[in-house]
């Protein structure tokens, strides 16, 4: 992604060599003469991070930082001074400056402090945009979530909400399956009606069968009482079974029985009663396999799965992890009494990178966690579990050898430098410990060889 730079110089010398050598790094630069003008400029021409000198005629550097922080406080500026000047770059970072450079510097050394402010600045703007979002109305509160798959999974609720079909959600552990039950429910000709809820893996195999089937008085030792099971307890409502590829088998006929006939008779009775409710199950198992190794019925499945949903999981939601992340925020804040109104650009970074083996469940834990032991107004990323905070992109075994050509390994490695710094060409080649040129001809050669090769991936987009 290309950043967009604004640079304030009073000596056009300077000013003409600073904005050519970002240029060919790729920041889309736009240039002011005086810090009035620079004011001026930001007002017609938005950017994502400011470069100014710090003593110029007219509008010092120091007040232009402070007049920034009043019209645009997320805007980072990043401030030049003279070698050695520590009383005035303490005064800039006083004055809200993101950073600041001592002369002289190398233009590596620019481009990659602008490159990060600007990072910076496009984050914190979208975890504003995201926390705005939430106050909006949500057609799908239960739900929360922007990100394609979760748009087609609620499209898919509101078309299959309104029958009375039988429904099976998939997805892993923790990812909201439950959820998507309730607004099933709440979306139905049934949402007067009950929502009455069972873990089927958590329920005692023994005492299973009477949770959901009910029991006659004097059926098995303590059962002093009749007791009318789930099933019948849902009546003109939703029976949720959650986790039924838990369910034994034996269990299993007579649910499907129950689902054939609309009848369901209580352990130890003869008498048989109607059943008026929509049975919709959820599992994290991949029923097809248990069919095939006989640990699930495949005539029960068949009945189950007339309508599939799938949640996704978090890892695959892209910025619905922020979303949702500033949403548990809010509710856990409130209910604590905390003063806690959101995250941090660093957090959200650090947010993003995690892959959420736990999902939404995982998510909200941490979230909690971190609104209970900050001491700030923003969660900043020492408030993240250390899981979270600490994770690493995994990295190949020892002893483990992928044999494939040495030039391939070369091109991997150049292409995963180069996605890491955003596509920075200048940053890349820093880290490479090549010269820029270099890396020209290589991305050149990559780029060719894609075209020749369709199975070969294309190099990512750079600047």
């Amino acid at each position: 992604m290309t950043s967009k730079v604004l640079i304030v110089e009073d000596d056009p010398g300077l000013r003409e060599t600073l904005a050519t050598g970002l240029e060919e790094d790729g920041f889309e630069v736009t240039c002011a003469a005086s810090g009035e003008a620079g004011l001026a400029s930001l007002r017609e021409r938005p950017v994502e991070v400011v470069l100014t000198d710090l003593r110029m005629k007219g509008m010092s550097g120091l007040e232009l930082c402070r007049r920034v922080a009043e019209v645009s406080p997320e805007l980072p500026v990043v401030l030049m001074t003279a070698f050695g000047d520590l009383e005035a770059a303490v005064g800039a970072i006083r004055a809200g400056a993101y950073d600041f450079l001592a002369k002289p510097f190398e233009p590596e050394e620019l481009a990659i402090v602008l490159e990060r402010a600007a990072r910076t600045y496009r984050l914190t703007a979208e975890v504003s945009a995201l926390r705005a979002r939430l106050r909006e109305v949500e057609p799908f509160e239960e739900l929360l979530g922007e990100c394609r798959d979760m748009r087609a999974l609620c499209d898919l609720i509101d078309r299959s909400a309104p029958t009375d079909a039988t429904v099976l959600i998939g997805g892993e552990t923790g990812s909201g399956k439950e959820l998507v039950a309730r607004a099933l429910h709440r979306r139905s000709a049934r949402a007067r009606g009950p929502f009455v809820a069972i873990n089927c893996a958590a329920v005692p195999e023994s005492l299973l069968e009477s949770e959901l089937f009910g029991h006659a008085r004097g059926a098995f030792t303590g059962a002093e009482s009749a007791r009318a099971g789930l099933l019948r307890r849902a009546q003109g409502g939703t029976l949720f079974l959650d986790e039924v590829g838990d369910m034994p088998l034996a269990l299993q006929a007579k649910l499907l029985r129950v689902l054939q006939e609309r009848r369901v008779r209580a352990v130890g009775s003869d008498e048989e009663h109607e059943v008026d409710c929509r049975i919709v199950a959820a599992t994290h198992r991949d029923l097809e396999a248990a069919v095939g190794e006989g640990s699930f019925r495949q005539d029960l499945l068949y009945r189950l799965n007339v309508i599939e949903l799938r949640v996704p999981p978090l890892r695959d939601r892209g910025n619905d992890v922020l979303l949702l992340a500033q949403r548990f925020v809010e509710e856990h804040a409130g209910r604590m009494g905390r003063e806690v109104r959101g995250i941090s650009a660093q957090a959200a970074a650090k947010l993003l990178a995690y892959d959420w083996p736990g999902n939404v469940r995982e998510l909200e834990n941490c979230m909690e966690r971190a609104v209970a032991l900050t001491t700030h107004r923003e969660l900043v990323v020492e408030d993240l579990a250390p899981r979270v905070r600490d994770h690493a992109p995994a990295t190949p075994r020892e002893g483990e050898v992928d044999l494939i050509p040495l030039d391939q390994v070369e091109r991997r490695h150049v292409l995963a430098v180069l996605d890491a710094v955003d596509g920075n060409k200048a940053r890349a080649a820093s880290v490479l410990r090549i010269g820029r040129k270099t890396l020209y001809r290589k991305l050149e050669q990559y780029q060719r060889a894609s075209a020749d090769s369709c199975p070969q991936p294309s190099p990512p987009r750079s600047r």
